[in-house]
């Protein structure tokens, strides 16, 4: 049956998932340099077929994905109603994930379609209202959401997340983003599932009881 997750979404130990201060320069913000050294690592160790923790874990993200959700500031550093469209993401003309992805804003613009398959859908609609037209696109697959830390927090309220599986690198950043703030009553409805750890991060799957 298709989930509705959050996968390899890496935070500090004191729980941020981004610093202060997010930029074009710093996209997840000061004070958090190093949170997703474990991930590049691991894609190093999965493409040249050296087995691990990690890379098993990075492997998972492709598995049956039908669709993404996002919040505007993972899409881009822009701020506000949009200048031109000029911005087209962090990560060139062909992104990562070869299907539809909704990006959530206040300032809604033309849908962008990539190289590979990726198209972005900008959109103000309600969480419940993007979550039905991802799982339309999915067509049968998983949906997941991205982030940041905002728009998990916005689904786990609305009681729509099935699994969250949470990366605990060992940094502290004091301030910025964190993953659980906002969101005391909803996490009566999880549960943590399973905890595996590498040299280099704590794999944490919390799941809905």
């Amino acid at each position: 049956m298709a989930k509705v997750r959050v996968h390899n979404f890496t935070i500090t130990l004191d729980g941020f998932s981004a610093g202060v201060n997010q930029r074009l320069e710093a996209p997840f913000g000061d004070g958090v340099d190093g949170l997703h050294d474990w991930m590049f690592a691991a894609q190093e160790d999965k493409a040249a077929g050296r087995p691990g923790i990690d890379a098993d874990r990075v492997g998972r993200w492709e598995e049956g994905v039908g669709a993404t959700i996002m919040g505007r500031n993972m899409f881009g550093p822009v701020r506000g109603p949009w200048q031109d469209d000029s911005w087209t993401g962090w990560w060139g003309d062909n992104p990562p994930y070869h299907h539809d992805v909704f990006v959530r804003t206040h300032h809604p613009r033309a849908s962008l379609p990539m190289e590979g398959g990726t198209t972005f859908h900008f959109t103000d609609e309600p969480v419940e209202v993007v979550l039905e037209r991802a799982m339309s696109a999915a067509n049968g697959r998983d949906v997941v959401i991205a982030g940041g830390a905002s728009t998990v927090q916005q689904y786990l309220r609305a009681g729509l997340i099935d699994e969250l599986c949470i990366v605990v690198a060992p940094l502290l950043a004091g301030a910025g983003e964190r993953l659980f703030d906002n969101v005391a009553d909803a996490l009566g409805n999880y549960q943590v599932t399973e905890m595996v750890s590498s040299p280099a991060v704590t794999h944490i799957t919390v799941s809905r009881r």
